[in-house]
């Protein structure tokens, strides 16, 4: 049975590696267009979060490519170098998503609340997870043993219930993102454009996430349906 998890989880995998590739060829075409005020990912946030009222959220740099966060329990966004310091479309329309997660933050919008108290559960469900999956290699029946699979079953749900409230969060930044980089002038016409372009394609990595996250929920539970007959 964790065959059909593990080919599940392959085609998933396939399927966010060519959504992810998309994404990084938009951020560099889009990259390179610069928004119409000149501002930097850094002063992009900063204006937006000023806009919102939000003073007691701190910007730093962080790492990497595409790494771009907010921390709601530090109230920190985090951007990528290319993003806190780039001065175009991409960098505008990225910093302005996390952003959007601050104002969500602040406005105590209940999707970012039930996401954010599902964390601690998240990681533990994914401990669980990895740990079957080793057991399952080991004792090739082990999920024919009842109570591993309601546990297998409880860990993918939690897994699945987080990926499915991700995407309204998701979605709900980014729309409030393009709203306010619109209504400020940093990026309007074919630069708007762009920036929802950008913020589609990141958008769809998460979808990609909860669709696999769901396919494999409903694998486990068809296999326990079926073991019982």
């Amino acid at each position: 049975m964790y065959t059909g998890l593990f080919v599940i989880s392959i085609i998933f995998t396939f399927i966010g590696m060519l959504l992810s590739s998309q994404l990084k060829q938009r951020f560099e075409r889009y990259s390179q267009m610069p928004n119409l005020q000149g501002l930097s990912g850094r002063e992009v946030a900063e204006r937006m979060l000023s806009y919102f009222g939000i003073s007691d959220v701190q910007i730093v740099e962080g790492q990497g490519m595409l790494t771009d966060h907010y921390n709601p329990q530090t109230k920190t966004v985090s951007l990528s170098p290319e993003v806190y310091r780039g001065r175009s479309v991409a960098a505008a329309a990225v910093a302005a998503h996390e952003c959007g997660h601050a104002v969500q933050h602040a406005e105590a919008y209940a999707a970012l609340q039930m996401r954010s108290a599902l964390v601690p559960l998240v990681q533990i469900s994914a401990s669980i997870q990895q740990y079957l999956f080793m057991f399952a290699f080991v004792a090739f029946g082990a999920f024919n043993n009842t109570f591993v699979l309601l546990v297998a079953i409880g860990a993918f749900l939690i897994t699945a219930l987080f990926s499915l409230i991700t995407l309204p969060v998701e979605f709900d930044a980014s729309r409030r993102a393009l709203v306010w980089l619109e209504h400020s002038g940093v990026t309007r016409g074919g630069e708007y454009e762009a920036a929802k372009d950008a913020l589609w394609w990141a958008a769809m990595t998460y979808v990609a996430a909860a669709l696999a996250a769901v396919a494999q929920l409903l694998y486990l539970v068809i296999y326990f349906l079926n073991s019982r007959d």
